[in-house]
């Protein structure tokens, strides 16, 4: 035992001090070029958006480019706008996590301030660089989901939305993953699969297509409308039996990449015909107008099933309520706690934290039985903009009787930059149509876990297998 200790001790201090050499070495480099210093850190930390079809309303994909922003790369990167990390890495690390070390913004700045010296072969940085198709890799099908015409001056407004496609030979789908068409106006997406087989298996039509259900003035649920119950009997089987549903297959906040776990781990079954259905798909308010065209990527695998995942809700629509209950004043500062208690041995894949604009941080963490902590996410200084699914590096145990906790602020006064209302005014959830609906403007406080049940070794398995 004092050997494995020893040994252990010795690893870490190997590692710090392999940290801090690396560090040291950058902060000796007193005249860094583009080719040498300055192209390692844009490919590592900005080229999988600022590229064509990444997302991000500029390419950083030449010297000219990077070098035409450069004052605007140092101005963000040194106040750790860019690149967008909210999470806390002293706090705990995830799959593809992306921050810049003090030493590598600090070598930007140099870079900057001697004049952007370019250095050697530059035209050969980026030679490599793809055009962006998913972050998960290239998708073997791409579903288009229906258009949606964005007026300018729309408040928030929310669709079901359908897509289907026919699979000649049945698989399994390894991951799903959504792409929005207008990141910035794209609130929310909630997605399940729809399987159809056997004799009474829906006719499916492969055109996509959406109602929308924004809610209004007029007397009644827009969920209750006519065309809203045709639109839940369509997807019925050809005898009006209920066909298989899987949930929360496919989900999107704003900044959400798609998640690839090892192959086997939450494989998902589908049939000859299937369809994914979007459930409550929110657009926040538009100041300008745009079309958006979504769409979904699948990655199929020929690996079975062999751990299916589960998903725990905390606080809004979840397993526990929030104390105090979220009504937040006008011109204050609170904060709210949800907990739960879990009745079995788990295994954390992901976790995803989920406020609105008046979001200010959050913590959470499990406590064991026996009183020791488990650290699953701080996030310091919420961002509305970058709301990601954080996937740890390897499982993380949770032993049964242990407390999940999650504690946010929220932030209603007049110096929070993102308060929608100017005054402030009272700010709550909204709780009409069980929850859903909920605008822009209103507020929640989520924490959502994707689990296994826990076998022995989970520990040890990487999370990273799949992941970039």
């Amino acid at each position: 035992m004092k050997r494995i200790l020893v040994a252990l001790i010795l690893f870490v201090g190997v590692f710090a001090c392999t940290q801090v050499s690396k560090e040291a070495d950058l902060d000796a480099i007193q005249n860094p070029t583009f080719t040498e210093h300055i192209a390692p850190i844009v490919i590592n930390h900005c080229v999988r958006c600022h590229r064509t079809g990444g997302g991000a309303p500029f390419a950083l994909t030449s010297f000219e480019k990077v070098k035409n922003k450069a004052k605007t790369i140092a101005k963000v990167t040194a106040a750790r706008i860019m690149p967008p990390w909210p999470a806390d890495p002293n706090y705990e690390h995830y799959v593809g996590e992306n921050f810049l070390s003090q030493s590598q913004i600090n070598l930007i700045q140099r870079w900057v301030k001697n004049g952007c010296v370019e250095g050697s072969n530059s035209s050969n940085v980026f030679k490599n660089i793809p055009t962006y198709e998913s972050h998960l890799g290239k998708p073997d099908l791409v579903l288009s989901l229906d258009t949606v015409l964005l007026h300018s001056g729309d408040l928030d407004r929310f669709f079901y939305t359908r897509i289907s496609y026919n699979e000649p030979h049945p698989k399994y789908i390894r991951a799903i993953e959504f792409v929005p068409g207008q990141q910035k106006l794209l609130h929310h997406f909630n997605g399940h699969l729809i399987n159809y087989e056997g004799p009474s298996a829906k006719n499916i039509q492969i055109n996509p297509f959406k109602i929308e259900i924004t809610p209004t003035n007029a007397v009644g649920s827009p969920r209750e409308t006519k065309e809203v119950m045709d639109y839940q009997r369509s997807l019925l089987n050809e005898d009006g039996t209920i066909p298989e549903r899987i949930h929360s297959v496919v989900n999107y906040l704003p900044g959400v990449k798609g998640v690839m776990y090892p192959d086997g781990i939450g494989t998902i079954p589908v049939s000859g015909k299937f369809t994914i259905v979007g459930n409550d798909v929110h657009y926040g308010p538009s100041s300008k107008t745009v079309v958006d065209g979504s769409k979904i990527n699948i990655f199929f695998t020929n690996t079975p099933p062999k751990r299916g995942t589960g998903e725990l809700m905390l606080g809004t629509n979840g397993v526990s309520k929030i104390v105090p209950p979220l009504n937040i004043p006008p011109n204050k500062i609170t904060k709210h706690v949800t907990q739960f208690t879990i009745g079995e041995d788990i295994s954390v894949l992901t976790v995803n934290p989920h406020l609105h604009l008046l979001g200010k941080n959050l913590i959470a963490f499990a406590v064991k039985p026996n009183g020791d902590t488990v650290k699953l996410i701080h996030i310091p200084k919420w961002n509305f903009k970058w709301q990601y699914f954080y996937t740890f590096k390897k499982m993380v145990h949770i032993p049964r009787g242990s407390t999940i906790f999650a504690v946010a602020e929220f932030d209603n006064t007049v110096s929070n930059p993102n308060n929608p209302h100017h005054p402030p005014q009272m700010v709550s959830e909204r709780l009409e149509y069980g929850g859903s609906s909920m605008r822009a403007s209103d507020e929640m406080f989520q924490f959502i876990i994707t689990y296994l049940g826990y076998m022995p070794g989970d520990e040890q398995i990487s999370l990273e297998n799949g992941n970039p």
